[in-house]
């Protein structure tokens, strides 16, 4: 026979994350941007556990270029955000367009 064991000696799952609709709204519009100039052609957005993970391609066949994580901090309600291309960390903060400014493109003045 099976063991019984009490439900609140089990650790809890962690809270799912996922991009709200503002972040996406962030997200997308710096992704289209970055699209209509021809510099990116794809993206998927992935749920782990304690992280959801946007993330960019040039190929779809390819790596991801970037990858904006957005991670829910254990113990607290704050959460952070990352930017990273392949191993190698951009940038982090508490506030998405903060982050997202380290892939946005620049304006360049054409003379």
């Amino acid at each position: 026979m099976g063991e019984v064991v009490a439900l609140e000696t089990q650790p809890r799952p962690a809270k799912p994350v996922f991009f709200d609709k503002r972040e996406l709204r962030h997200l997308m519009n710096v992704y289209s941007r970055r699209v209509s100039a021809g510099d990116w052609r794809d993206y998927a957005i992935d749920f782990q556990r304690g992280q959801a993970v946007f993330s960019i391609f040039r190929h779809s066949s390819e790596a991801p270029l970037y990858r904006v994580s957005k991670t829910g901090r254990k113990g607290r309600s704050a959460t952070e955000y990352s930017v990273s291309e392949g191993p190698r960390l951009l940038k982090r903060g508490q506030n998405i367009r903060d982050v997202l400014s380290v892939i946005e493109r620049r304006l360049e003045l054409v003379t």
